[in-house]
């Protein structure tokens, strides 16, 4: 088997918090620069407001990290209000009617914020970032006047950061939308309440300024403002994959297993190390784009309708776009973009032909249909190995995958390509048991579904659930299954 080093996966931080930024713009229904504008805004409040230095690096950190919990609890926002990725624009956009909505599912709001904000603050835990930064993100929705969640912090209680960060979306939504007048009114309405007035006030003075100043920014020009040092630090573009993946529960471990099944695939052709990094990148953030689609589309078990279908046709685009602003994963996500793309030019979004397409392209489209057909969806089994090879086999015949890439794939008949569990030298110790009912969860069961899968009774997975949060100290499934992906664990 292949051995990755490390360093194939090892990205600057901030080139990973701009791609998950990416991401998390997608989620909320935003233009993809939303929280780089937002960031902005952000760092100029803090720094009229008086805010030490360490306290404005805090602030530019959770601005682009504040939606990184937005594919955690999508499947949640799907299940209460059924398209995820609108309901969080009409939130964001104070829609008329958006109070009333969620007025009348307030119940539900506190775990969705809860997963949001843990998954949050464990994404930056695990790239090291400071505690401010974590403890911001674990509060991200708390609010001046203590109706905030999910612990419902009141005035100096709030870090500081989730107040100004709070205030500078705001306004770069709000004036985007309805324009700075409107923007400053609605602002007004939540001085008090969202935040505190000293803050309304400074944005007040300054908003025309800074909203004119913003539109002549650059991409180099947000990077100069936004990247602090902590952010030039190295971690790793699995984390990437890991939070892409927590957007639909059936695809936990998918992009690490396409990025390990295509690395192993390429070294079968060349011993190009650094082609074969890049393969295993794209591999890892070919997911991006799906973002941007509603987790209600994914989960149809029917055939999609054209508007539909034009919808998903748009995840590699939505992938290759992300490398405008994402530095070193340049070269990459161009690569990743050519995921679904098929030799005879009925793939997507481009309909590119073979003599367009790379053995990079062509070894990363045949593993992504490769370990996709030997997993679950939602409209079907899991095929088994031999027929999986038929179906990928079929697909060379038709010329639409390459026979040679095909070839190598099938050859062995390899289980799809994951690392094996294990426990951490430093971290908790799973029983066996513990860690199937820990698989089990992460990919979405109920512990009434995985009672049945594990042949337990409800209350002993319960039982085994409870010891897995205790150990892993989250205390949500989506926290656990991206603290025990990072860990090796699954």
């Amino acid at each position: 088997m292949f051995d990755l080093e490390p360093s194939h996966a090892a990205l600057r931080i901030f080139d990973a918090v701009r791609t998950l930024a990416f991401v998390g713009d997608l989620s909320m229904g935003q233009p993809t620069d939303h929280s780089l504008r937002t960031g902005w805004l952000a760092a100029r409040l803090a720094h009229t407001a008086g805010l030490e230095a360490s306290a404005c690096d805090t602030v530019r950190e959770v601005s682009l990290l504040r939606w990184s919990g937005c594919t955690a609890n999508a499947a949640g926002f799907a299940t209460v209000f059924g398209d995820d990725i609108a309901i969080r624009t009409a939130m964001l956009e104070s829609t008329p009617g958006i109070a009333e909505t969620i007025g009348g599912v307030g119940a539900a709001l506190m775990p969705l914020a809860q997963t949001h904000c843990e998954v949050s603050g464990e994404v930056a835990r695990i790239m090291g970032l400071s505690k401010a930064t974590e403890t911001a993100l674990r509060h991200i929705f708390e609010t001046w006047d203590g109706r905030g969640l999910p612990a419902q912090l009141a005035r100096e209680a709030v870090p500081i950061s989730v107040l100004v960060v709070a205030l500078a979306g705001d306004l770069e939504v709000f004036s985007r939308t309805y324009g700075v007048d409107a923007a400053l009114a609605l602002i007004e309405q939540r001085s008090g309440a969202r935040y505190p007035a000293n803050l309304v006030a400074a944005a007040t003075r300054h908003a025309s300024s800074w909203l004119t100043e913003l539109e002549r920014q650059s991409l180099d020009d947000f990077d100069v403002v936004l990247a602090t040092a902590d952010m030039q630090r190295t971690t790793s573009a699995e984390l990437i994959a890991d939070i892409i993946d927590l957007k639909l529960p059936w695809m936990t471990g998918f992009s690490r297993a396409v990025a390990m099944t295509a690395a192993e695939c390429h070294a079968r052709f060349t011993s190009d190390d650094a082609t074969r990094a890049l393969v295993y990148r794209a591999g890892l953030i070919h997911g991006i784009g799906r973002a941007a689609v509603p987790n209600n589309v994914w989960n149809l078990s029917t055939p999609l309708s054209p508007s539909t279908w034009e919808k998903v046709r748009l995840v590699p685009y939505w992938t290759e776009r992300a490398g405008r602003q994402t530095g070193a994963l340049g070269e990459a996500t161009v690569l990743a973009s050519y995921a679904y793309e098929r030799q005879d030019g009925s793939g997507y979004f481009r309909g590119a032909r073979a003599p367009a397409l790379t053995l990079e392209a062509r070894v990363l489209a045949a593993s992504v249909a490769w370990v996709a057909l030997r997993s679950t969806r939602p409209w079907r089994a899991a095929l088994a190995d031999e027929a999986a090879a038929q179906v990928l086999q079929d697909e060379a015949a038709n010329g639409r995958l390459c026979r040679e890439v095909v070839d190598a794939l099938v050859a062995e008949r390899a289980p799809v390509a994951r690392r094996a569990a294990r426990s951490a030298p430093h971290g908790p110790r799973l029983s066996a048991r513990e860690l199937d009912v820990l698989r089990a969860i992460s990919r979405g069961a109920s512990n009434k579904e995985a009672a049945q899968e594990l042949t337990m009774s409800p209350s002993t997975v319960r039982t085994h659930v409870e010891s897995v949060f205790r150990k892993l100290e989250c205390s949500t499934r989506a926290a656990a299954t991206l603290k025990a992906s990072t860990m090796g664990l699954i």
